[in-house]
C-alpha cells in the first residue's frame, strides 16, 4: 500500500552541520508522525522540508505516492502549518485575520464562532490580534487551523504559551483530526499522549 505521505532517505545539511541522512518515513491517515530531539536536532528544518521551505541534500517527500515536487500547489493545498510564530498580522482582528485565510486554502463549513467558543477566544473577536496575549495569539492560530478543510496538519511546537488546559485541548483536537481520517507531523518537547496510532522519529 502507498503511503499518504512519505520520505525516503532523506538528507538535510545546513551550513557545515549534517542534521540528518538517510532519513525514511511514512504516515497513513489517522497517524501522528512525532518528531522527537533536543533543540537543535533538526525537527524544524524536517517539519520546514515537509512543508517545502527547505531543500534537501538527498532524497524525496511524496504526497499519494508522487513527489510533492512534482505537485507543489496541490500538495501545498492539502496541508495546513503551524509554526514557532502564527504569522498573524497584528494590526487585523481576529476575524480579520481568519477571513484572509479563506483565500489561501479549502475552509471548512464550521461557524467561526462555534470554534472561537471552543477555544476560549469568542469574547476578542474584535480586537487587534497585537492586543492579544501570546497564548490567546496561539489559540487564533488554532482557529485557523481547525478551519482549513485540509488532510495534513503541520505542527512545530503547538503547546508553546499554553497553559494545561491549552495542552490538552490542542491533543484532544489532534485526536479528532486523525480520528476524522487526517495526519498530523508534530515537533514537541513535551509529552505527547493521543488515542492514534504514533509513529516517532528520533533526531
Amino acid at each position: 500500500m502507498t503511503a499518504k505521505l512519505s520520505g525516503s532517505d532523506l538528507t538535510l545539511i545546513r551550513g557545515e552541520r549534517c542534521l540528518f541522512e538517510g532519513l525514511s518515513f511514512a504516515l497513513e491517515p489517522g497517524q501522528l508522525l512525532l518528531l522527537e530531539g533536543e533543540n537543535g536536532s533538526g525537527k524544524t528544518s524536517l517539519m520546514r522540508a515537509i512543508a517545502m521551505l527547505l531543500s534537501l541534500e538527498s532524497g524525496e517527500i511524496c504526497w499519494n505516492g508522487e513527489p510533492v515536487l512534482s505537485q507543489r500547489q496541490e500538495y501545498h493545498g492539502a496541508l495546513v502549518w503551524l509554526a514557532h510564530r502564527t504569522g498573524l498580522k497584528g494590526d487585523l482582528t481576529l476575524v480579520e485575520n481568519l477571513r484572509f485565510e479563506n483565500a489561501l486554502r479549502p475552509q471548512n463549513r464550521i461557524d467561526i464562532d462555534e470554534v472561537l467558543s471552543r477555544l476560549g477566544i469568542g469574547r476578542l473577536k474584535s480586537l487587534p490580534v497585537r492586543s492579544l496575549s501570546a497564548g490567546q495569539q496561539r489559540r487564533v492560530a488554532l482557529a485557523r487551523m481547525l478551519l482549513a478543510d485540509v488532510p495534513l496538519w503541520l505542527l512545530d511546537e503547538p503547546f508553546t504559551n499554553l497553559d494545561r488546559n491549552g495542552r490538552l485541548l490542542v491533543m484532544q483536537l489532534v485526536e479528532e483530526h486523525l480520528d476524522g481520517g487526517g495526519l498530523c507531523v508534530m515537533a514537541a518537547h513535551q509529552d505527547v499522549s493521543v488515542d492514534a496510532l504514533v509513529k516517532r522519529v528520533s533526531l
